[in-house]
């Protein structure tokens, strides 16, 4: 692929990610596109890392990318965790010969993968994401194969933040709503100002030790306050 077709592509893929309605919606055309886009990629999937702590996967082409980033979890190595944490990029050409997993390398082979290319998404604070792709043979990934992925995850990495940007706004403004709602009932109700309605919902949470929204949605529904269990 030349380069003109590839900016090509690729400029069209940005517009094709930042077309979609939510953040999973997002996501999973990431994974999606990457397998038609990277030369190789047989499969692809996305993994975050909350607070430096446990990986999770949040999209996946398909339900074997999910064993294969289980045994990452589960072992605790792999390209993926490197991806994060380590290297912005990491090959692998041949999981059955590679020394530096042998646990996850194994697990790996066994469910029939043998190449991988993980490339580090994004580093916010103590989050991180990574774009992985599988292949099945051995050798898969070749040089093409990296530019061009590290041009794909550059992409998607804009398009992921501001699917999630998008996805925060709209949470923050269903919360506001729905504790908006539920001051208003309390208010008609019991005849209370906004911060006296707003103080019983805090009330209400602490004693049933539930969120503060979910005890607003419970009374917008139910028109009633958490009992305590």
């Amino acid at each position: 692929m030349s380069q003109e077709d590839l900016a090509r592509q690729l400029g069209d893929l940005a517009r094709y990610l930042q077309g979609k309605d939510s953040l999973e919606e997002t996501l999973q055309s990431i994974v999606d596109a990457a397998v038609g886009s990277v030369h190789g990629a047989e499969y692809a999937g996305l993994s975050v890392v909350e607070s430096r702590k446990a990986m999770r996967t949040v999209a996946v082409s398909d339900d074997l990318v999910c064993e294969v980033d289980q045994a990452q979890i589960d072992f605790q190595e792999g390209p993926c965790l490197s991806a994060l944490h380590v290297k912005h990029t990491v090959r692998v050409t041949d999981l059955a010969r590679d020394e530096r997993w042998p646990r996850f390398a194994s697990a790996a082979v066994a469910l029939g993968i043998r190449s991988m290319l993980s490339f580090q998404l994004y580093v916010i604070a103590d989050d991180l994401g990574a774009l992985n792709l599988y292949a099945r043979d051995a050798g898969a990934f070749t040089d093409d194969s990296e530019q061009t992925g590290l041009l794909f995850a550059t992409h998607a990495a804009v398009a992921m933040a501001d699917a999630q940007e998008q996805a925060h706004l709209t949470r923050a403004i269903t919360t506001r709503d729905l504790i908006g709602q539920a001051k208003g009932i309390l208010m008609e109700r019991h005849r209370l100002t906004g911060d006296q309605a707003f103080a019983l919902l805090v009330r209400a949470s602490q004693r049933t030790n539930t969120k503060l929204l979910d005890v607003a949605e419970y009374l917008v529904h139910s028109g009633e306050l958490p009992k305590p269990r």
